[in-house]
């Protein structure tokens, strides 16, 4: 009797956890047995094995063989589990040494030839083998993605006789390299965007803290503009939020390229995108579109167009930073830690309230319109903004402009101050650390209580008003957020009457 063991690692959300392939020949009638919760994909395997194995010139053995997965409770899917069996195969039946295996971890999906495919979630995997101090080798396709997390030894192969030579000793595999970054990914620049100071402003405010912003104003003065200039004036992702959010984009097919390494995501989906597409889902757990902007800027245009359920879907991962996946077989958490921009008319046709346009909608319509958003999604949204439009003459204006760089510059720091004095952004403050930073005099508690009064305020809206109160402060180097500061902050609340009106 034989027995080999190989290592490799199964995807269970954005984690890679180990699986042991335990591979054991024994005397009897020639079969294979696949054990150890193995999925459709995993089940086929054993044909996609014995045809590489006998096109690249290998003895499939002829005798009884049983693979084990182990752990037998972890649920097995995917082809990224046939090069470890091919290769266990091989170890228990001698064709190559199994002394050199407990070194390395293997990953890869076989084609009937042998050449080796790319699988999904490779960075996970690389991560998971670095932290265990093995070699990860696999598909030529992702080594250049698993080669992004520091430290990790990643070996590419592009066929079975390419591994095979690498454990024989006769050739070696060449280390996996990240793409050349010579050009960062560009990104759509404030200095485009004429006028709209006071939006403009929003947008620092909002990304110096973190904070969720709603956009509102008719047709064509700039909303979307405005929303898809967010990113370029966060700061870069460090280390480990790099390594979140390309863990997401590799489990959800999507590598990140090196140009992208620290560069916030920006995602827009449809107002038609379902409520499984924002939050992921499928038989085996999918992350959707706000895991995929973890870390980055979720832009929801057209915003009372979605549907309600999907906006409710919402509000948790607005919350708590994260969203779990519930199904019969399995429960998978995905981070969503995302800046929400949205932006919306004023009404169905787009005009209510516009000096430069006539609106066609009832008053019902206006309040049935607005009403689409409820209060609990409405207070979870920082600054509720309203961009006018344009005077006539602005568009020609040829005047200098703040470009993105220089805003950046502005957040960066406040963003440090943030950092330096909690350790995270002001968005996240819970209510201790908010009082913990923030102290009001009386003058602005008054003016918050007569604020919160007017506006039909809740006690989550007025931490929010601290949150970005605060934000002000970081942003103009002020130790204390003074009452400058908190009229400020409110005015980025002046819509919270005319958006209740729906909900009247």
């Amino acid at each position: 009797m034989s027995l080999s063991l190989i290592t490799t690692r199964a995807a269970a959300g954005i984690h890679a956890p180990l699986v042991t392939v335990e591979t054991h020949l024994s005397g009897g009638l020639p079969a294979l047995a696949i054990v150890g919760l193995p999925e459709a994909a995993v089940k086929e395997s054993k044909d996609r094995v014995r045809s590489a194995l006998l096109t690249a010139q290998f003895e499939f053995p002829a005798r009884r063989i049983t693979i084990n997965l182990a752990p037998a409770d972890l649920p097995k899917e995917g082809g990224r589990f046939d090069l470890p069996i091919a290769l266990g195969i091989l170890a228990a039946s001698g064709q190559i040494p199994g002394d050199a295996l407990e070194r390395y971890e293997f990953l890869g999906e076989l084609a009937l030839t042998g050449q080796l495919r790319p699988v999904l979630g490779a960075l996970p995997a690389a991560l998971a083998a670095r932290e265990a101090g093995r070699i990860l080798i696999l598909p030529a396709a992702n080594a250049a993605e698993a080669a992004l997390v520091p430290g990790a030894r990643v070996l590419a192969a592009d066929h079975l006789l390419a591994v095979c030579a690498h454990l024989c000793g006769r050739e070696a595999l060449p280390p996996g390299r990240a793409e050349a970054a010579d050009e960062a990914e560009e990104r759509p620049d404030l200095a485009d965007i004429a006028g709209q100071a006071h939006a403009k402003r929003a947008l620092e405010v909002a990304a110096a803290g973190g904070h969720n912003i709603l956009l509102v104003g008719p047709p064509g003065v700039g909303k979307s503009m405005l929303a898809s200039r967010l990113a370029g004036i966060l700061p870069e992702l460090d280390e480990e939020e790099a390594i979140e959010a390309a863990a997401i984009a590799s489990v959800a097919g999507r590598p990140v390229l090196a140009q992208q390494w620290k560069t916030r995501p920006f995602r827009a989906p449809h107002h038609t995108a379902s409520a499984a597409a924002l939050v992921g889902g499928g038989s085996m757990p999918r992350p959707g579109e706000i895991s995929l902007a973890h870390q980055g800027v979720l832009f929801m245009d057209e915003l009372p167009e979605f549907d309600r359920k999907v906006l409710e879907v919402l509000r948790e991962p607005l919350e708590t930073g994260s969203v779990t996946i519930s199904r019969a077989a399995r429960q998978e958490e995905f981070p969503a830690r995302f800046q929400l921009i949205a932006a919306m008319n004023p009404c169905p046709c787009g005009h209510h309230g516009n000096p430069q346009g006539q609106c066609r909608c009832t008053p019902d319509q206006v309040a049935r319109y607005l009403g689409k958003l409820s209060g609990p999604f409405l207070d979870r949204i920082d600054l509720h903004l309203e961009v006018p439009p344009l005077p006539k003459g602005a568009l020609h204006d040829a005047g200098p402009r703040e470009t993105s760089a220089q805003v950046r510059a502005r957040v960066v720091a406040a963003r440090a101050r943030q950092l330096d004095r909690a350790g995270k952004a002001n968005a996240r403050l819970n209510p201790r650390e908010l009082d913990a930073v923030v102290k009001l005099g009386p003058a602005e508690r008054q003016l918050l209580d007569y604020a919160m009064e007017r506006l039909g305020l809740s006690a989550r809206a007025y931490h929010r008003i601290l949150r970005v109160a605060r934000s002000i402060a970081d942003l103009a180097d002020s130790a204390e957020v003074a009452g400058e500061h908190v009229r400020e902050a409110l005015g980025f609340r002046r819509l919270d009457r005319v958006l209740g009106q729906g909900r009247a």
